[in-house]
């Protein structure tokens, strides 16, 4: 026997991709634009810490983080947002983001709400393991259209009353994957409203928060200090996958009040996996430093630029605010990615891998998302044969 929630779950993204792509020889140098995983180097420094600290192998490690780790993450916070927090009872260490993201529903979420089941709202594309998180507590996953007629992120404020009275948390990806556009102070101080008005949390992935063009993006905390929010309506997680390049890391921290963090931090006593003690004291240093990223935002503006350069004029490019991400408008995102794939070795997803089917469609079937995270020299060969495909 095998749990039902379970069974209905699509293929993930990456091996559709395969099944899309692998019978096919590429049609020329392979361009990897398919996974975003960052290339860029990371600190030359970091192998030496980890090397320093090897001893903490032997040893078992704080389940919620050290005192250094979670004072880095409080300190990067009120660098980067001027929010200052309690690095003993608001923030806790992730073994990646992804953990965090799925255990707080487990944590913080009812399955019942108003007498209902409880709905779960994410946006529409979005990040499998929202859907995945909403299912494991037997809520409903509500996906919420995030196109261009959003702005490429949810509106949550267009639901009918009778959804949000029994909506227990959203969902929100600012910077967004795989659109790039940015929930603005505006943005997050009408959904903290809605928050206390239908009662419900905001969860914030915000892993892409140090990628951006000019202007670093507003975050959940910030507004809801700004407003003098309930402490306990805003969760966010941040990555240094993104922020430090450094995926295989597998390190971020979730951060929020204190009878949230508390109730998270019991689950991870249980179910968590700590990270290593070498590993939380080079987290520390990269979370307490801001050159290497400033470097990594440089590269990245670089090709930022070579995309507008490239791409600009095409009616299908949209110059992402954010995010390492493109989110083009092909027609058919499974042809283009083929095609890509045949005709130039270039290696993209289709959109539709990331999205749901909805009553309009599915949202994402029109699009392909390219992350722009090769060395340049390879980025450019795969935005011209990107090009070629779109105007063709």
């Amino acid at each position: 026997m095998y749990p039902e929630r379970f069974g209905s779950l699509p293929a993930y993204a990456f091996p559709r991709l395969r099944a899309l792509l692998d019978d096919h020889p590429p049609g020329g140098e392979v361009v990897q634009m398919a996974i975003g995983e960052p290339q860029h180097p990371f600190p030359d420094w970091l192998a030496d810490t980890i090397a320093a600290e090897a001893a903490g192998f032997g040893r078992y490690p704080p389940n919620e983080g050290t005192p250094a780790l979670r004072q880095a993450a409080a300190g990067y916070l009120e660098r980067r947002y001027g929010v200052t927090l309690d690095p003993d009872a608001q923030i806790m260490a992730l073994n990646g983001t992804r953990e965090g993201l799925y255990n707080a529903a487990m944590a913080l979420l009812p399955s019942e709400k108003a007498g209902q089941r409880a709905a779960v709202l994410m946006p529409n594309p979005f990040y499998q393991v929202y859907m995945v998180a909403a299912r494991s507590i037997g809520a409903e996953a509500v996906f919420v259209p995030a196109t261009r007629e959003t702005g490429f992120l949810p509106d949550v404020a267009a639901l009918p009353e009778e959804l949000l009275a029994r909506t227990a948390a959203v969902y929100v990806c600012s910077p967004a994957n795989p659109q790039g556009a940015v929930a603005d102070a505006v943005y997050w101080d009408r959904l903290l409203d809605l928050a206390e008005t239908h009662d419900f949390k905001i969860l914030a992935d915000e892993c892409y928060a140090e990628i951006y063009r000019e202007t670093p993006p507003t975050g959940a905390l910030e507004i809801a200090a700004a407003k003098q929010a309930d402490p306990e309506r805003v969760v966010v997680f941040h990555s240094l996958s993104k922020r430090s390049n450094v995926p295989g890391l597998r390190s971020g921290f979730v951060a929020g009040g204190p009878e949230s963090l508390a109730r998270i931090k019991q689950l991870r006593s249980y179910s968590g996996a700590p990270l290593p003690l070498p590993i939380q004291h080079a987290s520390a240093r990269l979370w307490d430093d801001d050159d290497h990223v400033e470097e990594n935002r440089r590269l990245y503006r670089r090709k930022f630029a070579l995309a507008d350069e490239v791409l600009g004029d095409l009616p299908g490019y949209t110059a992402p605010e954010a995010g390492f991400f493109l989110w083009l408008e092909t027609g058919d995102g499974e042809r283009a990615a083929l095609r890509l794939w045949r005709e130039a070795g270039v290696r993209a997803l289709p959109g539709a891998y990331l999205a749901q089917d909805a009553a309009g469609g599915n949202p994402g079937a029109a699009y392909l998302r390219a992350a722009l995270v090769a060395p340049e020299a390879e980025v450019l060969r795969g935005l011209e044969a990107i090009r070629h495909v779109l105007e063709d």
